[in-house]
């Protein structure tokens, strides 16, 4: 695996994602992180690590644009801008995520075998929640009246 560290994008995978955005034309990256996160969310059968490793990228750059997120700061992200990510790719974005920590993800199975791998996967923990918070305890009694 060639991953130096637990960011999103501290993996080989990822770090050639964001290059690929700061290639692209401004108006073609909305439709590259939409089908990264589109092939993540929905695989064919298993969730290859390149296909995982650039979700987790994507992921973090949605939740970068949310109001409650935080920048997806990294060397080797992408360094241009990128346009307003549409509302709907939160959604996207959570599915691929549930889909990269799943049983059929060669990524999840990789870190799991990883001396910080449960680092990792607090750290999608916590990008998802971003964009799907969890409802509080409270919360959760008043819909079962």
């Amino acid at each position: 695996m060639g991953t130096w560290d637990i960011g999103p994008f501290d993996n080989d995978t990822a770090a050639d994602f964001g290059g690929d955005l700061d290639d692209a034309a401004l108006e073609e990256r909305e439709s590259m992180i939409r089908g990264v996160l589109k092939r993540a969310a929905d695989p064919a059968d298993y969730l290859d690590i390149s296909d995982g490793e650039r979700a987790v990228a994507a992921a973090a750059l949605v939740v970068a644009q949310h109001p409650d997120g935080e920048p997806a700061c990294s060397n080797y992200g992408p360094s241009e801008s990128l346009p307003e990510l549409p509302a709907d790719l939160r959604t996207l974005a959570v599915d691929a995520l549930d889909q990269v920590v799943s049983e059929l993800s060669e990524l999840a199975e990789q870190w799991a075998e990883a001396a910080n791998g449960s680092k990792w996967r607090q750290d999608i923990t916590r990008l998802r929640d971003v964009l799907d918070p969890p409802i509080p305890p409270q919360e959760e009694a008043l819909f079962d009246i």
